[in-house]
């Protein structure tokens, strides 16, 4: 196999992983596999990754920004 051929895979600085209980909700947020806090909005998210060091320009972007347990959008629990 060739590297032309073989998949690309990004290695985002920020992972963002899933919902937790609590009240409100939150999000755990890691940069370089480093929990540095939790998140209840993007903005936070932001915000966070900023004090970190990582500029965030766009949340979709794959190769920036790893969302776990659902998007950008997903700030609630699933209720099943």
């Amino acid at each position: 196999m060739t590297e032309s051929s073989s998949p690309y895979m990004s290695s985002p600085r920020v992972t963002v992983l899933a919902v937790q209980p609590g009240d409100p909700p939150f999000r755990i947020v890691e940069v370089d596999g480093e929990v540095v806090g939790t998140a209840t909005s993007m903005t936070d998210v932001i915000l966070i990754a900023s004090e970190a060091g990582v500029s965030i320009h766009d949340l979709d972007d794959l190769d920036t920004v790893r969302w776990v347990g659902g998007g950008k959008f997903t700030w609630q629990e699933p209720h099943w």
